[in-house]
């Protein structure tokens, strides 16, 4: 029913489907946090009417995950890929992004990847839709799905680069346990109850109760996170500045959900707090909350469930003045940081090219 249309001028706009038309879209990955998330977003923003196709490992296969006021039976990922979808959403890790997108792109599904397997891909699109949605393109039916962190970093600073010239970032991140998975959440919730983890079942190294761990994940060779190294990349790719310097420290922090972000930014032209704060407060994806008279600022639990990116501490930073910002950016890191953007992508391609 659905077919690509971008080489087809003539009914370019003719064409394009109503939001709510039905679309067939698969999730892989549908009964984890992040793929559970997605179905929810999905109803949400436009797709409520979508034939739903949720794939997962074999242990979940034939149970179901609710849609859109419904419960739509799980399936293999083998059948997913049989029912011929036009986008499929990948939520289920790296190693089978590897080997299952690619063999659904090579079907015609455009494929929208959460993990962070094709990220740094030569050829991939890595896109948040309020920053560089002509990324996207006809003949590049994968597409990556930033991590969570680099998401809402980079939806609060592309826009003062677009104004003033971004020269150099600093970034303190301070994320929730959520964005390990459950097993994150079901450590911090034994913790908290006393109760004893078998170490296989843990998350993390160490305590995350009344604790705050300076790795969220593994460490490379030169003594950065994953993490860290993700959120000096990743803004590269997306903002198009391969040579911008960023320096970037992970830390989990004994939050259920919601991403917190210090930020400092260096600018080539002149900025002052007054002009950010009010060039973002117009900027798509971003609300202000930054009244320091009234302590009113982005919290980590006012962020969750929504799909903003909250700015706030909006103050010059003194060891650059003129230049330089301070920031706090907070967003809901299964949303923002995961499903809503790959919604959004999927918002972006039907308009674009389905």
């Amino acid at each position: 029913m659905y077919k690509n249309i971008a080489y087809l001028p003539h009914c370019r706009y003719l064409c394009l489907p109503k939001q709510n038309a039905i679309m067939r879209i698969a999730i892989v990955g549908a009964t984890g946090l992040v793929g559970r998330t997605m179905t929810a977003v999905l109803a949400e923003r436009g797709f409520s009417q979508a034939e739903l196709i949720p794939a997962a490992s074999s242990r979940s296969v034939g149970s179901t995950v609710p849609f859109a006021g419904r419960d739509v039976r799980v399936v293999s990922i083998a059948d997913a890929l049989a029912a011929k979808p036009a986008v499929a959403l990948f939520a289920a890790g790296g190693d089978v992004s590897r080997e299952w997108a690619p063999q659904f792109t090579s079907q015609g599904v455009w494929v929208v990847d959460n993990s962070s397997a094709w990220r740094m891909a030569d050829g991939v699109p890595l896109v948040v839709p309020e920053v560089n949605p002509d990324a996207l393109a006809p003949n590049r039916l994968l597409v990556a799905n930033p991590n969570c962190s680099t998401i809402q970093l980079v939806v609060a600073l592309a826009p003062l680069h677009r104004a003033y010239g971004i020269e150099f970032v600093h970034v303190s991140t301070y994320q929730s346990v959520s964005g390990t998975g459950m097993k994150g959440i079901e450590q911090l919730r034994a913790e908290r109850a006393a109760m004893h983890l078998p170490t296989d079942r843990k998350a993390y190294p160490h305590p995350i109760d009344l604790n705050c761990l300076p790795q969220c994940d593994d460490f490379t060779p030169n003594l950065y996170t994953k993490e860290e190294m993700k959120l000096i990349n990743e803004p590269r790719k997306i903002l198009n500045l391969p040579t911008l310097r960023i320096s970037a420290t992970a830390v989990r922090v004994p939050v259920w959900g919601g991403h917190s972000e210090a930020v400092s930014a260096i600018f080539r032209q002149e900025v002052t707090p007054a002009e950010a704060r009010s060039l973002l407060s117009k900027s798509p994806g971003v609300t202000v909350v930054d009244n320091p008279e009234r302590s009113e600022y982005p919290l980590a639990r006012l962020a969750q469930g929504k799909d903003e990116v909250f700015v706030g501490r909006i103050r010059e930073d003194l060891a650059f003045p003129g230049h330089g910002l301070n920031l706090w950016v907070v967003a809901d890191n299964l949303r923002k940081g995961a499903a809503t953007n790959a919604v959004q992508i999927v918002q972006e391609i039907a308009k674009r090219f389905l």
